[in-house]
């Protein structure tokens, strides 16, 4: 399919235009016109697009993509390497931040409902990031709660903070949401999940009576991008999509 037609239906569908980013989303390196192989990733790393290079794949679609607010703009070194190969072998590069957190249907926040079997009732704090609902099964015993997550995520990197006997009432952001804890206690919820933790957490989650679930920023960011793969394997099923997850522990 033409790259463009790609990036004009994936801006619309993910109402790209809405979000005020730290980083470009869309077609942020240009390759191709035409796209039949895509690699999907996390984040643009080198050894994702060392991958994509080998198996001759025209685009690379991820969550976290590069020319971030704030980075240095010399193209040297490890930012030199990266561009080098993906201009060598025409390889276009596209990422989808915000958008991808906040989708409704193929979103991280809502990917993560779906594989831990929870109804979303709201969404607050920072952009509505936040979500909170209950277990579409009731109140779940904590421990058998955190066997849940565990199970979803590959492990919990870190575990602070307590619950009741049973957990009702869940909230959840991926990625470096630590600092939604605060207000996801203050709309009742007995277990706050994200993926990074900073070191006020600790006594955030104490002092507010609510357990902290830290689940990996990258672990809990694998389930958007795949969503969207298959969004777009739905409709043009003729294109050849793969995962490669390049694993990191934070």
């Amino acid at each position: 399919m033409q790259t463009q037609a790609l990036i004009e239906h994936l801006n619309a569908y993910l109402n790209a235009a809405s979000f005020k980013d730290y980083a470009p989303n869309g077609l942020q390196v240009e390759g191709k016109p035409e796209i039949h192989r895509i690699v999907l990733g996390v984040s643009a790393s080198q050894a994702l697009i060392d991958h994509a290079c080998s198996m001759g794949a025209d685009c690379i679609l991820v969550h976290h993509g590069w020319f971030w607010k704030g980075e240095r703009s010399e193209v040297v070194g490890m930012k030199q390497r990266r561009l080098k190969a993906l201009l060598k072998n025409d390889i276009n590069l596209i990422a989808y931040h915000l958008p991808l957190d906040a989708h409704e249907e193929v979103g991280n926040n809502a990917e993560i409902a779906r594989v831990l079997g929870l109804e979303i009732e709201q969404r607050a704090g920072s952009l509505e990031l936040l979500c909170v609902g209950r277990p579409k099964d009731g109140s779940v015993p904590v421990e058998a709660f955190v066997e849940r997550v565990a199970a979803a995520f590959g492990g919990i990197r870190v575990r602070v903070g307590e619950a009741g006997a049973e957990v009702r009432r869940v909230g959840w952001c991926s990625g470096a949401a630590q600092d939604e804890l605060v207000e996801a206690a203050s709309l009742g919820c007995d277990v706050y999940i994200s993926g990074e933790i900073s070191e006020r957490t600790t006594y955030e989650a104490r002092e507010n009576g609510i357990l902290y679930l830290a689940c990996g920023h990258h672990a809990t960011e694998t389930l958007g991008i795949r969503a969207l793969g298959r969004h777009i394997k739905n409709l043009w099923p003729e294109l050849e999509i793969f995962w490669f997850d390049d694993e990191n522990p934070v």
